[in-house]
């Protein structure tokens, strides 16, 4: 029972000792003079010194028996030289060079249509007719006074060289044989314009007039369609930016979403203009149309190779950050151990043209640093990390 009774009065000594230890600080801050204040606070560090080295050591003694270190995870890949090459994206529309309308040359009454919508046609075939207004029959007369008057020239030119008759003769003979077949080739030339020819092989693509309209030279009065599907090229507009990058002969893959084909082809033509409103430039670029699939203003996407680099290295675009002076960075890992535990490092970085989710490094990214990928945005400089590449 004395026991118990001096374990009690020892208690209540420590707590009230306790209890004026805390009322002396209140005391000394309250009314305390600033020596007192200096003397109470060296005292108070002193002590604060002793506890965190206590606690350094603690620390350290725990992280020596701790086998289960609660350590950020992360993935990583090794920067390596890669083929870059970057592709600009347009878009253009097929189109062609002969697809033309056909007008009629002179007045008349459509006399005869000879094709249909859709049939394929040569290069000079017949078309259509026009009534040529009796100008055929005219042609036939003149064709028998030429071929008279080439005889009468004939028979002069021979009694000439025989030095017989005169020379008057003989020219008066040789001028009108060369008016009348003057008159005849003109004629003549007048006589074609009633048939309406095709100017190159391809296809009727419309019919505009019937036989029995009236038609005349001008505009609305066309009366085929005609386009030729073998030659094809895609038109596009490229930014000038781009001036000295799209040349003659640049590698260009074709694509046309609607018909999902795609193909290979090579700019063919630049233009020489840059258009003020747009600022940009024409290129062309030929397609093949076998299948016969590939029509005048059909919408096709091209991508052109504007820029490759043999030795470029690339990473995602999703593990870069930017820091608050617009500079990019990324971590990377150093010093990794058995345990595959290593420090994480940021690197700023300087970046180029990308391609898809990867973007190329130009600056601070040597081949074969190990560059954090998964968990890259839950890292701090600095901070220990456990590698788990699988």
């Amino acid at each position: 029972m004395r026991k118990i009774y001096s374990l009690l009065v020892i208690s209540a000594i420590l707590v009230s000792c306790g209890e004026s230890k805390e009322t002396s600080v209140e005391s000394i801050v309250t009314t305390g003079n600033l020596k007192e204040l200096t003397a109470k606070k060296k005292e108070i560090t002193s002590k604060l010194e002793e506890i965190n080295k206590d606690l350094e050591a603690i620390n350290a003694a725990i992280a020596e028996k701790d086998t289960d270190k609660k350590l950020p995870l992360i993935t990583t890949f090794v920067a390596k030289d890669t083929v870059f090459n970057h592709y600009l994206e347009l878009q253009g529309n097929v189109t062609t060079k002969q697809n033309i309308l056909i007008y009629p040359e002179m007045p008349g009454i459509l006399k005869r249509v000879l094709v249909k919508e859709g049939q394929k046609v040569y290069k000079g075939q017949l078309l259509a007719t026009i009534d040529d207004g009796g100008l055929a029959n005219q042609v036939a007369q003149l064709e028998a006074t030429t071929q008279l008057a080439k005889t009468t020239y004939e028979r002069q030119k021979r009694l000439w060289e025989q030095k017989i008759g005169s020379e008057i003769q003989f020219l008066q003979t040789k001028t009108n044989y060369q008016a009348q077949s003057s008159s005849l080739k003109q004629l003549k030339s007048q006589l074609a314009k009633a048939s309406i020819r095709a100017p190159f092989s391809g296809v009727i693509d419309d019919i505009f007039k019937e036989a029995g309209t009236v038609i005349a030279p001008g505009q609305g009065s066309e009366v085929f369609r005609i386009v030729n599907l073998n030659n094809m090229y895609i038109e596009a507009e490229v930014p000038e930016r781009y001036i000295t990058s799209i040349t003659k002969n640049k590698a260009v893959k074709v694509s046309f979403p609607v018909l999902g084909i795609s193909l290979d082809s090579k700019v063919n033509q630049v233009g020489s203009y840059i258009n003020p409103n747009n600022r940009s430039f024409k290129i062309e670029v030929p397609v093949s149309n076998k299948s016969g699939n590939v029509k005048p203003n059909l919408t096709a996407k091209l991508q052109i190779n504007d820029y490759s680099d043999e030795e470029s290295v690339l990473i995602p675009q999703s593990i870069i950050s930017e820091n608050a002076n617009g500079e990019q960075f990324i971590y990377v890992i150093r010093d990794k151990n058995d345990a595959q535990e290593a420090t994480a490092e940021r690197v700023i970085i300087k970046t180029g043209k990308t391609q898809g989710n990867l973007i190329e490094v130009l600056e601070n990214l040597p081949v074969g640093t190990e560059i954090i990928d998964e968990g890259a945005r839950s890292v701090n400089n600095g901070q220990t990390v456990k590698v788990i590449n699988k």
